[in-house]
């Protein structure tokens, strides 16, 4: 047994000169190595852009907003649109065809300047024939006259014969009567000559009708009519070419706002205002409240408003939008004139490779955007650099939101 079991052990002797394949093993771990790292780079790059593609993340959105130094002391805020206060329309009286232009449309004019003049032939005949009647009847009342002149002359003669008893009574007496007639032949002349004065006269008012004046001083709002053009009363409100010209006071500008009904407490008359144009949103006005209409919109539940400009309305136009901020105390000048504030909201601020950034949301998608932050500004920062006022930006993104993905707005409630 010791004989066999030593021989046993020596037939288990390792062999210290067989030694195996360079390479056997290292292969296979390569290859696993490079799976591995392929699966890892998939899952990081592409899983993402998969799950964007297929399942969209739902996120919550706000406004870069412009905050003015008004901010703090704004009680309510409602949209509404410039309306002047005084505004005419110039309409000719009487019908005709355009023979003279003197204004265009945007012209500042005065009141009584003369806007349009119409073709006056057919009055200005109207009027020479009327004085010709008028010449007419003044030379009738003259003859009536010479020939009462010369009949009472004859009854002076007569008179005096018959107190000498040359003539008889009767003679005397007849020319009386014939005197008396001539005499209602002079006073109806004369009638007719002022009649036919009067006429004159009526010709010459109507004639001025042919001439169409500003009735206010203000600015020519509508397009008026072209020479030839025919224009007339009977046409008003069918077009602005039927002769009615639009003219606006601009010293008269005010915002007609409309405020909710259960809001109406917190405004007015004489209230300090913020109104801001849409037409030039980095431009800021003071105003004040100076009507409330006594009247409410059952439809709407509100109350128009209105609200006068208190500094220079230069490049302000009648229907313009704009958002009036009703505030609890007056601003000064260098308040207004002070820049806005272009403030994003903390939470939308994220660092992405050692930068601030922000995800503007567009169309449904998410854009990364550098940006540059100022001091801090209630639960916000003042923006130095970045995406404009109004952006909406997607509040606390994600580490795994990225630049160019689609996402889902989330709805309140």
């Amino acid at each position: 047994m010791s004989d066999q079991l030593s021989s046993d052990l020596a037939s288990l002797r390792i062999d210290h000169q067989a030694q195996p394949p360079r390479g056997r093993w290292l292969r296979p771990l390569l290859y696993t190595a490079l799976a591995v790292g392929a699966a890892v780079a998939i899952y990081l790059v592409g899983y993402p852009q998969l799950r964007s593609k297929f399942f969209k993340t739902q996120v919550a959105v706000a406004e870069i907003t412009l905050v003015s130094p008004a901010q703090a002391s704004i009680e309510l805020t409602s949209s509404g649109y410039v309306v002047p206060q005084v505004v005419s329309k110039a309409v000719a009286k009487v019908p005709g065809r355009v023979s003279q232009v003197e204004i265009e449309q945007g012209d500042d004019v005065k009141a009584g300047e003369v806007l349009l003049v119409l073709d006056a032939v057919d009055q200005e005949a109207a009027i020479a024939s009327a004085r010709t009647r008028v010449a007419t009847a003044r030379a009738n009342a003259e003859t009536a006259r010479a020939n009462l002149a010369e009949i009472q002359q004859q009854v002076r003669r007569e008179k005096d014969l018959v107190v000498q008893g040359v003539s008889p009574k009767a003679v005397a007496e007849d020319l009386e009567r014939r005197a008396d007639a001539l005499r209602a032949q002079v006073n109806a002349a004369d009638a007719a000559s002022r009649a036919a004065q009067a006429e004159v006269k009526a010709l010459e008012v109507n004639l001025k009708s042919y001439t169409l004046v500003s009735p206010i001083g203000g600015r020519i709002l509508s397009k008026p009519p072209q020479i030839g053009e025919f224009v007339g009363p009977a046409m008003v409100g069918v077009a602005d070419a039927a002769g009615g010209i639009e003219i606006a006071d601009f010293t008269s500008l005010a915002v007609e706002t409309d405020v909710p009904e259960s809001r109406l407490h917190q405004v007015k008359s004489g209230q300090p205002a913020e109104i801001q144009l849409d037409a030039f949103p980095d431009k800021r006005l003071r105003g004040e409240v100076f009507e409330v209409v006594p009247r409410v919109n059952r439809a709407k539940a509100t109350v128009i408003v209105k609200v006068k400009f208190v500094d220079d309305t230069a490049g302000v136009l009648p229907d313009m939008s704009a958002r009036v901020s009703f505030l609890s105390g007056k601003l000064d000048e260098a308040a207004v004139k002070e820049p806005p504030k272009l403030i994003v909201p903390g939470e939308a601020v994220v660092e992405r490779g050692g930068s601030k950034v922000v995800f503007v949301l567009e169309d449904g998608r998410v854009h990364m955007v550098p940006v540059e932050l100022g001091p801090a500004f209630g639960d916000g920062f003042e923006l130095v650099r970045g995406p404009a006022a109004g952006s909406r930006v997607v509040m606390q993104p994600g580490a795994d939101l990225v630049d160019g993905q689609q996402v889902k707005e989330r709805t309140a409630g």
